[in-house]
Order: structure tokens, then sequence, then C-alpha cells
């Protein structure tokens, strides 16, 4: 119940301007956002890069309402893989973009998101590094989908995000495998009804297993998202049981969660890339990490009283 009303919170304007004016807020958002601009998230990601991790940078921003907002977008993400070149970050850090900040959601969304998308992965490919489509709403699980296939004409290994919490992902598991193909699995984030989506937290683990199977016995690169031991571990087996190697497939998780266990897990060998999330845009982020987790939420209100 309470993470079904912090979803909801997540898209309500006046909850979004009373938790932004809190004085508070601004120093609880900094565990999970690496700053509002380029050079603040910079730092950041030179301090994992330098501890032996990977990162997917993401500029923070959804739901574009027109099309001058959805080429700033571009431009952004054009001028983030250019400072990474320029910062010769490329080879560790990749770029994760979403579909809504892109253009989705206007009129003949899918051919806006396309062309936009294409520019940034083919400016990905210049610069040497790749591209990561992030999942949203169930609305638009399809369309994502039909996106990447496209994308994938000349890039091959642009990566989707897969929630493991909609009925459907693991055909899409199947549907995306390809060699040189990346998938990146995770539970999902949003709120969803019970006709297109498993309720029960058991089941949403369930169907995890599932699609991480499908994943790691394919031809692709399986992305573990995951903060869960327990799926943590599952991976691990499910990898040595159809003879992948440490690097053929990699653990994700987010930034200023489970820190400690990114650098275990790179210490014994795995592949840990970080999802990075920058920008003054947090809002909607910042809420579903809240309603994801008891233990962010509780940290969250723990700062909010003056607690350590």
């Amino acid at each position: 119940m309470l993470r079904r009303i912090l979803l909801a919170l997540s898209r309500n304007l006046k909850f979004r301007d009373l938790l932004v004016a809190l004085p508070v807020t601004r120093a609880v958002v900094d565990r999970f956002v690496a700053g509002d601009e380029w050079e603040q998230a910079l730092v950041r990601i030179k301090a994992l890069v330098e501890r032996g991790l990977y990162v997917t940078v993401d500029v923070l921003g959804e739901d574009t309402t027109d099309l001058a907002q959805a080429e700033h977008m571009v431009g952004e993400y054009i001028a983030l893989l250019d400072n990474l070149a320029a910062e010769g970050l490329t080879e560790r850090v990749e770029v994760s973009i979403k579909p809504t900040a892109l253009g989705l959601g206007l009129p003949d969304g899918a051919a806006v998101v396309l062309a936009n998308a294409r520019r940034i992965v083919r400016r990905a490919v210049e610069v040497g590094t790749t591209v990561t489509v992030d999942m949203e709403d169930h609305n638009v699980t399809e369309t994502t989908v039909e996106l990447v296939e496209a994308l994938r004409a000349d890039a091959p290994d642009v990566a989707c995000v897969l929630q493991a919490a909609l009925k459907r992902t693991e055909q899409d598991c199947a549907r995306l495998d390809a060699p040189q193909s990346r998938v990146r699995l995770c539970k999902g984030a949003y709120d969803s009804p019970a006709e297109v989506a498993f309720v029960d937290k058991r089941d949403v683990n369930i169907s995890y297993v599932r699609c991480l199977r499908v994943l790691m016995r394919g031809e692709g690169r399986p992305l573990v998202a995951t903060h869960d031991p327990a799926l943590i571990e599952i991976a691990q087996e499910l990898a040595a049981r159809t003879g992948r190697g440490l690097d053929d497939f990699e653990f994700q998780m987010l930034y200023g969660i489970r820190s400690a266990e990114q650098e275990r897990l790179a210490d014994l060998g795995h592949t840990v890339r970080v999802y990075v999330p920058f920008g003054p845009d947090w809002f909607g982020y910042f809420v579903r990490r809240m309603a994801e987790r008891p233990a962010n939420l509780v940290f969250f209100l723990r700062s909010f009283l003056g607690r350590k």
C-alpha cells in the first residue's frame, strides 16, 4: 500500500513542490543523485571508475511536452558523450536514455523518439561507448521494445531494460536475445495493474528468476540489475550452470544503494555497473527510489527528523 501511494505521489505536482522546498530533501537526494550539473556528476563518476566499477549515466528528465524539450535533451546527451570522450571514460561509462524524455509522448512520438535516439546512439558509437534504453510505465513497453529493435539495426549492442514485474517480460527476454545484444533485467519501479503485472513480491521474484534463466541461456549479455542478495546468488549459480564466465554477464546497481556490495562483487572479478543519474529534474526518480525499498524511505525520514 505504501509503495502504491509513493508511486502515485511521484506524479503529483503539489507533492513535488512541497518536497523540493524542504531543506533536508537536498541532502538526502544527494545520496541517490550525483548532482544537478555535469561537473558534480563527473567527480562521482570518476570516483566509481577508480574503484574498479563501470557506470551508466542518466540525464534526469521524462515526459517531454514539446519538440523543443526533446531537442534540448538530445543536445544534453550529445554533450555528455563528448564530455565522457574528452575525459577518457568511454571504455567504462555508457549512457541511459528514457524514451519519454526524447519525445515518445508527443504527436507521432514513435518516429520522433526513434530519430532522436538514433542521433544519440550514432554519437555513442563514434566515441566508443554504448547506450541503454530505459523502460518506463507499462503503457509504453511495446513501443520501447520496438524502439530498441529499430536501433539495433545500426548498433546491435543497444541495451533494453525489462521489468520482471510485467507478465510479458519472459517473452520479451527471448524476443530481444541475439548475438551482441544486452538486456538489463530489473524488478520494476512503476505501479502497474494486475492485468499486466505481478502484484505479490514473491511472484515478482519468481518471474525475475524465470526471465534471468532465459537470458543466461541465450546468446546475448545479461545485465543483472538487482540489489537482492538472493537474486545475486541465483544469478551467479545460473551463470555457472550455463557456462558463462565472469566476463559474460554483469551486475548493475543504483548509485547510493549497497555501495559496499558493489565493490565486493567487483573485487570477486565481476563486472559491476552503477546507474548514476544527474540533473535538476530529480523528483520522479527520487520518489521511486523511496517506493522501491523501505530502507530508503527510513533513511529519508530519519534525516527529516534530524537523526543519524
